[in-house]
């Protein structure tokens, strides 16, 4: 049923596309009003060169503008040959007709007409896949645009905001969840993950006060620990890393962050293969994230706190050379500035 409904649809579209090849079309009632009206003016001409009010010089001129304005409003068919119509619709007809036999001739050498209907089940995208994921996002979004005050959907939203590495998304969801009633420290414990990720790494003061918020969670424990390192408080920081090694089993980012920040300070090699404190996705992220922030300081310059921000990122991600590129390039930019040297002096570069 749905290959004759297209042929029919096929059919009628060349029909109408066709139909002014294949038949002469009348003139339009403007046109022809038009030449009634030229053909009057020369008449009118003729009657005022026998009266004498016209001279036979103007006459002629006014005579020669009229009859050419008169033939280019005429009808075009005017004068053709008796069989220039019926050659038209001839090639309508051959048109009509090849047309379709080449597309079908095609198709059935080149195209599958025999493939069996795939099952629906069988259509459908893996859930897994990033086009899957991105167009859940999109529907869930569009449902908190209508719905702002969805607690759950916020509570669904922000984990996938995270694993999508859109940090500083996934901190307005957990901030959303949390202003509509869903104060628990787990959750404020994953506002905190999700802004030290958008801070490239850093633990911020405002993601410090989320912590301490949820300090009894294993989460929270490790990055005030990870606050402590950054302080310069090296001890404190290998004191709550061993304190939660046992905890740390799983492949949570915290869990890979807590066994290699422990392998760090403490110089002794753990069973953990993961060297990086955040998921190798995270990693990747964060490491673009700190080259946008260095070219565009680089490029426009930028407050005392940008360039902290920057120096401590390079250093939270082991990477001292830049760490102190990056201060000589605070210093140039800034001249003299206390909190950039406080800063320089935390981190020992």
């Amino acid at each position: 049923m749905l290959w004759v409904a297209l042929a029919v649809m096929t059919g009628l579209a060349m029909g109408f596309a066709l139909w002014p090849l294949a038949f002469r079309t009348r003139p339009l009632r403007d046109d022809a009003r038009e030449a009634d009206f030229y053909r009057a003016q020369l008449a009118e001409i003729a009657r005022d060169v026998e009266r004498g009010q016209l001279p036979a010089q103007e006459a002629a001129s006014a005579r020669a503008e009229a009859a050419r304005r008169l033939l280019a409003v005429q009808e075009p068919t005017q004068g053709a040959e008796p069989g220039a119509l019926w050659r038209r619709r001839l090639a309508a007809v051959v048109v009509f007709l090849v047309v379709p036999a080449v597309a079908l001739a095609v198709y059935i050498r080149l195209g599958q007409p025999d493939l069996a209907d795939e099952p629906l089940a069988a259509r459908k995208v893996d859930a897994s896949s990033a086009d899957a994921i991105e167009a859940a996002v999109a529907k869930i979004e569009a449902h908190l645009t209508q719905a702002p005050n969805d607690l759950r959907g916020w509570e669904v939203v922000a984990p996938v905001y995270m694993k999508l590495g859109r940090f500083t998304d996934a901190a307005a969801a957990y901030a959303r969840a949390l202003a509509l009633g869903d104060d628990k420290p787990p959750l404020r414990a994953d506002l905190g993950e999700a802004m030290v990720a958008s801070a490239q790494g850093v633990v911020t003061a405002e993601a410090r006060q989320q912590f301490d918020h949820a300090s009894d969670a294993p989460k929270a424990k490790f990055y005030l620990g990870l606050a402590a390192e950054q302080d310069g408080k090296t001890q404190d920081a290998i004191a709550a890393y061993q304190a939660l090694a046992p905890q740390a089993k799983g492949r949570e980012p915290w869990m890979l962050g807590l066994r290699a920040r422990l392998d760090a300070l403490t110089g002794e090699a753990t069973k953990s293969e993961d060297a990086a404190a955040f998921s190798p996705d995270q990693q990747k992220m964060i490491e673009s994230m700190v080259q946008g922030l260095a070219e565009r300081l680089a490029a426009q310059g930028g407050s005392a706190q940008e360039w902290g921000r920057l120096i401590r990122a390079y250093s939270v991600l082991h990477q001292p050379d830049k760490a102190r590129e990056a201060l000589a390039q605070a210093r140039k930019a800034l001249g003299a500035n206390a909190d950039i040297d406080a800063l320089a002096s935390e981190l020992r570069l």
